[in-house]
């Protein structure tokens, strides 16, 4: 299977193709699609060759220069899916961590079935402002972003309504090392995790807890979320991806429930928890 930043490129080469066999089609130059488009031929070869990835603008003026632009509004969905499969974290959050906290408001409140898996921090929906706080400050200060973390604090509970409102369920698996690593003060991961408990009882989440001695089913993965079953967001340190292929979303869904075969609910999931916090003090 190909590398996920593999596969974006692959997306963005066939869009550059599509515009490469437009200019064809209509006969002209890449000289004469420069002069029309009112730019240089170096961006048109550029564009042509996946090296710079076009504009909305862009494409919009190229299926004008062919005579085409009723194929422009395929086109540009077809870029910005190949431009939101691989995504370096420094671009996301070149203006701050409020907007992109912000930016996936429409899609948590469109999912009805979350899948999540998290082997390094407590999921996003259910961590507490002075846990957000910690692990966002420690995001910015490594990243070098924009220092709004306050905003972007507010901005993730506020996301966060969606465990208590509306027809959402939630899948969610941790590893038992979330309930250990130390993000913030051991005041902050006691409320953290007195904060799991509470929301342990909502009916509309299944909460699972890894433990360090289960018999491994899965290797422990990078932490990902699949909606809907039809898309997964993966984070690594460098980069958020998107898969939408339904192989590979099958693939995540594989994993899950693999990791589901070991975790420990109810009872068992609540005792881990307990000794985790006991381990603070």
């Amino acid at each position: 299977m190909s590398s996920p930043s593999s596969k974006a490129q692959e997306a963005r080469e066939a869009v550059a193709g599509r515009l490469r066999e437009m200019r064809l089609d209509a006969g002209i130059t890449a000289r004469e699609l420069a002069v029309r488009c009112g730019w240089s031929e170096s961006k048109s070869s550029r564009i042509e060759h996946a090296k710079t990835p076009p504009s909305d603008a862009d494409i919009r003026a190229w299926c004008e220069a062919c005579g085409v632009a009723e194929q422009a509004a395929d086109l540009i969905a077809a870029n910005r899916q190949a431009d939101s499969m691989y995504v370096h974290w420094k671009r996301l959050q070149r203006t701050g961590l409020k907007r992109l906290q912000e930016s996936g408001v429409p899609l948590y409140e469109q999912t009805q079935q979350f899948h999540v898996y998290c082997s390094n921090v407590v999921p996003g929906f259910f961590q507490t402002p002075d846990y957000a706080s910690a692990l966002l400050t420690s995001i910015a200060r490594f990243r070098g972003t924009p220092n709004d973390v306050s905003g972007a604090v507010k901005a993730r509970i506020d996301r966060s309504h969606v465990i208590h409102e509306g027809d959402h369920r939630f899948a969610v698996l941790v590893e038992e090392s979330v309930l250990r690593y130390r993000i913030g003060s051991s005041e902050v991961m006691a409320a953290q995790l007195g904060y799991l408990l509470s929301v342990m009882g909502l009916p509309s989440i299944s909460l699972g807890v890894i433990p360090f001695t289960a018999p491994r089913a899965a290797w422990p993965l990078e932490s990902f979320t699949i909606f809907d079953r039809q898309r997964v967001h993966v984070e690594t340190l460098s980069a958020a991806i998107k898969e939408t292929e339904p192989s590979d979303v099958a693939l995540y869904l594989k994993a899950f429930e693999n990791l589901k075969e070991v975790a420990v609910y109810g009872t068992e999931a609540r005792g881990l928890i307990a000794s985790a916090f006991d381990a603070l003090y």
